[in-house]
Formats: structure tokens, sequence, C-alpha cells
């Protein structure tokens, strides 16, 4: 999908102003490819917890490297932007197995271990897991 690939193209040039690059693996791409440009519009209650709205487009994360880098280094993989949910309250995030999180201010959100999870958690309002490092209990 050209969509796809211009994003691709688009996050590898991006260099935040403290040097930090985006990186870009076959999970990001094959999601981008099939999910890129879904957007979301619920709100209200869902099973477990309110329904957001959320989008599927990477660019959302442009200027967000080093957080994810930091994610990254946490799960000791790369991990790419997704999109976002909330309108920018929180990023959507993906890993280079293909684990899709939520990261906001309260946190990072485990939402699946597949785009098709990742989805039915946002879509039907289930409780994403909250991610848990060694640093968290310091």
């Amino acid at each position: 999908m050209p969509t796809a690939e211009a994003w691709a193209e688009q996050l590898s040039a991006y260099v935040s102003p403290e040097g930090h690059r985006h990186t870009v693996f076959p999970a990001a791409l094959e999601a981008w490819a099939e999910f890129g440009e879904i957007a979301v519009s619920l709100d209200g209650p869902g099973v477990e917890v309110a329904r957001t709205p959320f989008v599927v487009d990477p660019l959302r994360g442009l200027h967000q490297p080093r957080t994810l880098a930091d994610l990254g280094r946490a799960l000791e993989l790369p991990v790419a932007p997704l999109g976002e949910e909330r309108e920018g309250a929180a990023l959507l995030a993906i890993d280079a197995v293909g684990r899709v999180y939520s990261l906001d201010h309260a946190g990072e959100w485990f939402l699946g271990h597949t785009m098709d999870q990742a989805l039915t958690v946002l879509i039907n309002g289930l409780r994403a897991e909250r991610l848990r490092f060694l640093t968290d209990a310091l």
C-alpha cells in the first residue's frame, strides 16, 4: 500500500531535536498497510471501560521517537508509532513482533498480541493491561 510506504519514509527521515529516530520494521509496515487510516469514533460505555475514539495513522506519533525508544528499551524490542487514541491523549504503538500498546499520562497499556486483539479491546471497551516494569517497583 503506498500510504504505508510513504509513512515509513517520513518516519525514517524524521530526527528529533535531541537526535532520536524512529525504527520501521515489518510488523509496523504490515499493520499500517492493513489498518492504516482506520478512524473509529466510538465513545460511551463499553463492556468494561468507556470506549474512546482512535485512529491508525503513525504520523500522529511523528514527534515521539524518544518516548517510543524508551518503551522499546523496556520491552527489549523496537517500537513504532501506530496512531492515537482520544484525539491525541494517548499514543498507539506497535512492537517488532506485532503487539500493540497505548501510552498516556497514566502509563503504558497492553492492548493485544495482534492488531485484531487490540482493535477488539478498543472497539468493545475492554480493560487494557497496565505494563509493569522493574523500574515501577523502585
